[in-house]
């Protein structure tokens, strides 16, 4: 049979990593689950094959997001991009635009409600090793080199006398007087806990700018742009706000300033506002597309999100009128291209910069950087044609100003084969530097060398000779490298510690007079010298990490529960988002993690706690009975490995969800569920080796994914969505049993009572099975449009899903993320700001508990315990005891 060329180049690429690593075929094939290579690089292969199977996004006029270009190049990027578009979907389908004013409105309905007694419990508020030689299983990346991490970072700030500040993506603003570590929460009380900016200006003022900005399609968006005075003793309140709301339910990728004015660059234009006072409007400096913005003839368009995206701004130094706007959607749009003003006062298309594109599908995301001195400008530019096209980068390139001026002339100094070649740990084909370029970048200059530059993709970056030469002092990982060891009495062999994957933010900062880099990625926040010391191969050897267990920035999406085996208290393990699972056991000072990568969803056995089915990323599943403990001796002999891959048939057609649903029976643990396209049934329970175990009870449908399952007693509920964006999206659930059986659709039109919005959660009575409870996310049609979107957030059922009846009440309107049905009646619901309850006696919600943050909370769960725990993608796994829930 002939091989295509996109066929060997997945061969290739899976057959070069294994290589690397000294394995061979005949050990790939031996491993559980036909593993081939420590996770952490198995993961690489993954993406690569991943990034060749998933459509791109090139949007001419003529097209809407998620069209595809006709031709064998139209491919994206890897499952970030699907992450990110997947949670937009959910909070904005079928409109595909969130109004100003809905988080605000939200927030304000949540201020009004009463809190119940009881308080919560912040469990995973300790370091987390990912790197803990206890868990080098088959599925872990201990020993990749990262050592203690957290949730991911998105924000830096820094001064000369050790103040840090770290906007983590979902959990607010830390802050730290010791250089790093030791860190405070200084926003919890603010209705949006999304970082997209975070800058200290002139005078020493934090500026916070919300709602994360990595991708257009970002997970949680903000409430504006808030300012602190005092940053080294205040914390931010809701008065600390800037203008009015015109930055509310948008993301901001960048805040400059200039003069006594700040310009903030978003995904809705470029806006700005004086210095001097915080009173008074933003004003719209410019929107390309303004017919788009809210409130405009087209703002209901199903590619309105996607039509003002401006990633940073640049101001000369010498002249702060002459400003510089990058604009355009990272995979290609008409209007992408940087903007200046021109003779006439308007903003014009600068066409001649030299070596930097200028053309709309060469530029894409950009971050810009400007030397202490003003004689230097730096720029990452990420290319929509080359990420359509290139299956190795979406590198355009890195760029230099020598001039000083933001308008050039602009020379390239390095590529991603530069940059590859340099150190890099990403050198196999179909995940290079680069790949990401559109999610991972930041950008800064040593204050006292305009030519020493870092430079932030995957990985860190490091020139000393303004681009003449690279190298690269934080690899992605040090899989691959000679100095490499599964070890567990080392933590990555004999090589020095790098940082997490996957870079977003940087500042220069000092302490008693040691300047030092700060870099913040998906793993937290990690520190060197700015003039660090490197083996022979660029690679640094004096990274520190600075996630100590008190920034709890954890993005979780699951929680799992179990009675410990060893010593009959509680174990609590989740999956994260970038930081595979977390595994806590009594005792445990650290937690571990026994699984590398994404952790998706999970199914943890409540009277043996060490029974774990894990998810990676589209149902991937995996399982385990021991914890996952494991000394990596299945590196020699792969009989050794205590994890066994068991993924259902939808993971290799890529007709599941991104984070798909996994849920065990209420009254059968051993019976579970997996939704993709199709309902998958196990009945082996942990026991389970093998994924052509899995039986098929249902198919939803081509073109349709399940978006939560639930079962009790062999009858199972599961919703779907599909499309699942905002071009005919369409919803529904279908009933049936565990044995294939009495399937059917149930009739939710689009004018039913059920909203036509994503269906998130489910909850089956276990005392009948005919009772069900439905959350439903996104926002109400004032602040969403589409066809049917309605009103309410929570539905039920007493015949089966026959009929429904809204029991929303005075729910605030946010998005609800999971329902449970406690055992005394009391529903409890996770949603975008926290966790509501309403007992039985009750017509009215109640905040549950005190001192839970307000962030997300995708999934909640009851364990053995009597607690309920919350899985928040932000700040960590949370219980309470349920008695108190009244």
């Amino acid at each position: 049979m002939a091989v295509s060329g996109r066929r060997a180049r997945r061969i290739w690429a899976v057959l070069a990593t294994s290589a690397a690593l000294g394995l061979t075929v005949t050990q790939a094939q031996a491993a559980p689950g036909g593993d081939d290579a420590p996770f952490g690089v198995r993961i690489l292969h993954e993406q690569a094959l991943l990034h060749e199977r998933q459509g791109g996004l090139s949007l001419s006029e003529e097209e809407g997001p998620g069209e595809e270009e006709p031709g064998d190049g139209g491919e994206e990027n890897e499952h970030i991009a699907a992450r990110a578009e997947e949670y937009a979907q959910a909070r904005t389908a079928p409109g595909g635009i969130v109004a100003p004013g809905a988080f605000g409105a939200a927030f304000g309905e949540m201020l009004n409600l009463p809190d119940t007694k009881g308080s919560w419990r912040n469990d995973t508020r300790l370091p987390y090793d990912a790197d803990d030689p206890r868990y080098r299983d088959i599925n872990s990346n201990s020993s990749g080199g990262a050592g203690k991490v957290t949730g991911r970072v998105t924000g830096m700030a820094a001064d000369d006398r050790g103040y840090v500040y770290a906007g983590s993506a979902n959990g607010g603003v830390f802050r730290s007087r010791t250089g790093g570590g030791h860190w405070t929460n200084i926003s919890d009380e603010l209705p949006a806990l999304s970082t997209g900016d975070l800058q200290l200006d002139p005078r020493g003022r934090l500026w916070y700018a919300t709602g994360e900005a990595n991708t257009s399609a970002t997970a949680f968006l903000g409430t504006g742009v808030y300012v602190l005075k005092d940053p080294r003793y205040g914390k931010f309140s809701r008065r600390d706000r800037v203008g009015g709301d015109e930055l509310e339910s948008t993301s901001i990728n960048a805040l400059r300033f200039a003069g006594d004015k700040v310009w903030a660059a978003t995904t809705r234009g470029v806006w700005s506002h004086s210095t001097k006072t915080f009173k008074g409007p933003w004003k719209l400096e410019f929107a390309p597309n303004p017919d788009y913005l809210p409130g405009g003839p087209k703002d209901d368009d199903e590619s309105a999100a996607y039509k003002n995206i401006a990633s940073d701004i640049a101001i000369d130094a010498k002249d702060p009128n002459k400003v510089v706007l990058a604009v355009g959607w990272r995979s290609g749009d008409t209007y992408n291209g940087f903007y200046a003003k021109g003779r006439s006062g308007s903003w014009e298309r600068l066409t001649d910069l030299g070596e930097l594109p200028a053309n709309a599908e060469y530029v894409g995301n950009v971050s810009f950087a400007r030397s202490a001195d003003g004689s230097r400008y730096y720029a990452i530019d990420q290319s929509p044609q080359q990420m359509a096209g290139n299956p190795d980068s979406g590198l355009a390139g890195i760029y230099a100003s020598k001039s000083g001026s933001p308008t050039g002339p602009w020379t390239k100094i390095a590529d991603y084969k530069q940059l590859r070649d340099s150190g890099s740990a990403l050198t196999g084909e179909g995940y290079q530097p680069g790949i990401q370029a559109w999610y991972n970048q930041f950008l800064t200059v040593d204050p006292k060398n305009p030519d020493h530059v870092y430079a932030g993709l995957e990985e860190v970056f490091e020139t000393k000779d303004g681009g003449k030469t690279w190298t690269v002092p934080g690899p992605y990982w040090n899989f691959g490298f000679e100095c490499w060891s599964i070890d567990p009495a080392k933590q990555s062999g004999d090589c020095p510690q790098t940082t997490h994957p996957d870079q977003h933010a940087v500042a220069i900062g000092s302490y008693y007079g040691k300047p030092y880099v700060l870099v913040g990625n998906d793993g937290g926040v990690y520190r060197r010298p700015v003039n660090g010391s490197a083996g022979s191969d660029g690679h640094a050897t004096d990274w520190t990490s600075l996630n100590d267990g008190t920034m709890d920035a954890l993005q979780y999406y699951s929680v799992g529960v179990g009675t410990d085996p060893a010593s009959r208290g509680i174990a609590v393990t989740g999956g994260l988002q970038d930081n595979g699972q977390s595994m806590l056991r009594p005792g445990d000072r650290v937690m571990g993690s026994n699984f590398g990568g994404d952790g998706g969803d999970t199914i943890t056995d409540p009277d043996n706690g060490c029974n774990i089915a894990e998810e990676y990323v589209y149902l991937s599943v995996s399982v385990t009975q021991n914890c996952a403990v494991n000394d990596g001796s299945w590196i020699d002999d792969p009989a050794g490995a205590t994890s066994y891959s068991v993924a259902p048939p939808d993971n290799k057609t890529a007709e599941a969800r991104f984070i798909a649903p996994l849920s065990a029976d209420i009254k059968n643990k051993n019976t579970w569920v997996a939704g993709g396209r199709h309902v998958w049934v196990n009945t082996k329970g942990y026991g389970i080796r093998s994924g052509s175990e899995w039986f098929e009870a249902f198919d939803l449908g081509q073109g349709r994914t399940a978006t939560a399952v639930a079962s009790s007693g062999g009858k199972v509920y599961a919703a779907w969505c599909g499309p699942c964006n905002n071009q005919g999206f369409a919803r529904g659930v279908a009933v049936g049993n565990a044995d294939g059986t009495g399937w059917h659709e149930l009739n939710l039109p689009v004018d039913s009572k059920v909203p036509n919005r994503y269906l998130s959660g489910l909850a089956v009575d276990p005392a009948d099975s005919d009772h069900v409870l439905l959350a439903v996310n996104g926002f109400s049609r004032k602040w969403t449009e589409g066809p049917g979107a309605g009103v309410g957030h929570l539905f039920e059922t007493k015949d089966g899903g026959a009929t429904w009846t809204d029991v929303s009440g005075n729910l605030p309107d946010v998005p609800a993320n999971s329902v449970v049905l406690l055992k005394n009646g009391t529903i409890a619901l996770g949603t975008d700001l926290g966790v509501l309850v309403r007992t039985p006696k009750s017509s009215g919600w109640k905040v549950a508990g005190a001192n839970l943050p307000t962030t997300a909370v995708l999934q909640l769960k009851t364990g053995p315990d009597g607690r309920l725990y919350a899985a928040t993608h932000g700040r960590g796994i949370w219980s309470i005891d349920v008695r108190r829930l009244r």
